[in-house]
């Protein structure tokens, strides 16, 4: 069965545009673990725009199902984070500093030595890690030599093919890397631009696929079909 991670980072984003605590980001959680979610996402970047790392604090007190905790290790602030809160698992993404969303994967080839530090770390905290990946065979190959227990396939690609009507050119790179994932032993993970769209699809054609994280499309979705709604729809596209 594949998971649906939501990722309520959109939740906080709100809250802050506005101040003060509505909607409440902790209680969000809940919510969307009560109406199905077999996990909850949060991304805290250094400047807080939109999860608080008091926010990743209350959540991890209050969770029942996973925890995901996504960003860049490179930030000594994100990674005692990390080790201080120990969720489930923490998805390593190499944004820059500022970046609006993450937009590519690691060059697990250039970056091998600095992934093998950092893994180690979360791992003997006893942490699964993920990371963030291009769907490219050769990236997959050198996540399997990080040590890294997943990777997560950054979607943005398929999204945009899929949406021109490009279905098989679409899905063609992360059949071959979800494939390659699967001969190395390698967890399978998938996010960024999935949707009631194109997630069907995605799932029919890497049935082996572990987990989704999904955020900017279902919280949009949410606002028209209602959050505990939304959730299910989604969780019907990965049956």
């Amino acid at each position: 069965m594949t998971k649906l991670s939501v990722n309520i980072n959109k939740i906080a984003t709100l809250r802050n545009s506005r101040g003060g605590s509505n909607p409440d980001v902790v209680k969000a959680a809940v919510d969307v673990q009560l109406f199905g979610a077999d996990g909850v996402t949060v991304h805290p970047r250094p400047d807080e725009r939109h999860i608080r790392y008091s926010d990743v604090r209350a959540i991890k007190k209050i969770i029942t199902t996973e925890f995901n905790i996504e960003g860049n290790c490179t930030e000594q602030k994100f990674v005692d984070l990390v080790l201080e809160t120990k969720p489930n698992q923490v998805t390593l993404v190499p944004d820059a500093e500022g970046q609006l969303t993450s937009d590519h994967g690691w060059d697990t080839i250039k970056h091998k030595d600095y992934l093998i530090e950092m893994i180690s770390v979360f791992k003997k905290a006893g942490i699964r890690v993920s990371i963030f990946v291009d769907p490219i065979v050769e990236m997959v190959e050198g996540a399997a030599a990080t040590g890294t227990d997943r990777i997560e396939l950054y979607t943005e690609g398929y999204a945009k093919q899929y949406a021109a009507g490009n279905h098989h050119e679409s899905i063609a790179h992360y059949v071959a890397a979800a494939e390659k994932a699967k001969e190395l032993g390698l967890g399978l993970n998938a996010g960024h631009d999935l949707d009631l769209h194109n997630l069907k699809f995605f799932k029919q054609n890497i049935p082996w696929l572990d987990e989704v994280s999904i955020g900017h499309a279902l919280i949009c979705d949410a606002i028209y079909l209602g959050l505990e709604n939304t959730v299910q729809l989604y969780k019907r596209q990965l049956q």
